[in-house]
C-alpha cells in the first residue's frame, strides 16, 4: 500500500510536480474538509485522511482548518510523521507540539529570497526617495509634493543595517551592494558565508547608531516578538528608517509610531503586520510611510519554486527518510540523525 500524502491546500502552480514527485511513490490525497473538526474526523478508521504519512500545508489553508498549533498537531494520527510548510516563515506551525508528537517540520528557505529581498529593496529606495508619496501626489493630479526634496535622499553610500543575515538578508545585501551602500549586519552570530563587505556587529546597539535604513530578517519565535522595541529603536540615529519584510509582530508597532511622531524615524517601508489583513490606522496618518500589503512573495515564478520545494521535501522523505528544509529546531537534534526508512 502506498504512503498517503495530504495536500492541504490548493496547489496553484506546479500541478505537474506533483504528480512527477508524488505520483509514483504515494497515493496523493487533496483535501476538502469545510473545517478543522471535519478534517480531524477524517483521520479516523475508515476515513479519507487515515494512515496519512505527510502533509503539505500553506497559509490559505487556514481559512477553513486553522493554523497548525498544539491542539491541530495533537489530534493528528501517530500514523503522520512529516509537515511540509509553504513558506520561509513557519509560525503558522508550532514546532514544539510537532516535537512532542515525532513530526519532522520543513518549510521553503532559499526559493523566497529574491522576491522578499526585492522587495525590501523597494521599500527602502521608496522611503529614502519617497516615490510612494510622490506616487500618490500623482494620482491627485497634484503633481510633485511641495518641499519633498527636504525629505528625500540618494540611496548610494547609505549605511543598510541587515538585522538577521540569513538568506533573505544576504540577497538584499548583494542588491544594495551594487549602488553601492555600506552593509552592516548583526545575527546570533556571525555568517560564515557573508560577503566580505558584509560588516558583522556583535553589539546590535553599535550597529544602530551607525544606521541610515536597518532592514529586518528575522524569523518570528517567541524570543523575537517586539525584538526590534524602544529600546532598538532610540539606538537608531536620529532620521533613519526601518524596512519589515519579516513579520509584523517582530517590530513593536507603538514604539514604532511614537518614534514616527516625534521624528526619531523619519520613515518606515512595511510589507508585514501584525495582525493582517487588518493594518493599524494610525500608520495610514504618515504621508513618508511606504506600505505594501504582503507582497514579498507575490508572484507566480517565486510561489512556484515555494510549492515545488515543499513537495521535494515530502518526496525526500519518503523516499531517504529525510527532507533537505528541515526547520532548524530540529538540527542537531539526536532524533534526526537516525533516518527514518519507510
Amino acid at each position: 500500500m502506498a504512503p498517503r500524502i495530504l495536500i492541504c491546500s490548493n496547489i496553484v502552480w506546479a500541478h505537474d510536480d506533483v504528480k512527477r514527485l508524488l505520483g509514483d511513490i504515494a497515493e496523493v490525497v487533496w483535501v476538502d474538509s469545510p473545517d478543522r473538526e471535519s478534517f480531524l474526523a477524517e483521520f479516523g478508521p475508515g476515513g479519507k485522511y487515515e494512515n496519512t504519512i505527510g502533509i503539505y500545508r500553506e497559509n490559505e489553508s487556514a481559512k477553513k482548518i486553522g493554523v497548525f498549533d498544539k491542539a491541530l498537531i495533537d489530534g493528528l494520527p501517530s500514523s503522520v510523521r512529516w509537515i511540509a510548510h509553504n513558506g520561509a516563515g513557519y509560525d503558522p506551525v508550532d514546532v514544539n507540539a510537532c516535537k512532542s508528537r515525532g513530526i519532522y517540520l520543513s518549510n521553503t528557505p532559499g526559493a523566497v529570497d529574491d522576491a522578499t529581498a526585492t522587495t525590501a529593496l523597494y521599500l527602502l529606495i521608496s522611503t529614502l526617495r519617497q516615490y510612494s508619496l510622490a506616487e500618490r501626489s500623482l494620482r491627485e493630479l497634484k503633481w510633485k509634493p511641495k518641499g519633498v526634496n527636504r525629505h528625500t535622499h540618494d540611496v548610494t553610500d547609505k549605511t543598510l543595517a541587515i538585522l538577521g543575515l540569513g538568506g533573505i538578508g544576504t540577497r538584499l545585501a548583494v542588491l544594495a551592494h551594487a549602488f553601492p551602500m555600506r552593509v552592516i549586519y548583526h545575527s546570533r552570530s556571525r555568517n560564515p558565508d557573508a560577503p566580505e563587505w558584509c560588516e558583522y556587529f556583535e553589539n546590535v546597539e553599535e550597529m544602530l547608531a551607525q544606521t541610515d535604513v536597518l532592514s529586518v530578517h528575522v524569523p518570528l519565535r517567541a524570543e523575537t516578538v517586539g525584538l526590534v522595541g524602544e529600546k532598538m529603536i532610540r539606538a537608531l540615529k536620529p532620521g533613519a528608517i526601518i524596512v519589515n519584510t519579516a513579520r509584523g509582530k517582530v517590530i513593536d508597532e507603538d514604539a514604532m509610531i511614537s518614534a514616527l511622531e516625534d521624528g526619531h524615524l523619519a520613515a518606515v517601508g512595511l510589507d508585514v503586520f501584525p495582525n493582517e489583513p487588518e493594518v493599524n490606522p494610525r500608520l495610514l496618518e504618515f504621508p513618508q510611510v511606504t506600505l505594501l500589503p504582503h507582497m514579498g512573495t507575490e508572484n507566480q515564478d517565486t510561489q512556484r519554486k515555494m510549492e515545488v520545494r515543499a513537495l521535494t521535501n515530502l518526496h525526500d522523505f519518503l523516499t531517504t527518510g529525510m527532507g533537505k528544509d528541515l526547520v532548524p529546531e530540529f538540527k542537531n537534534n539526536n532524533e534526526v540523525k537516525v533516518k527514518q526508512k519507510l
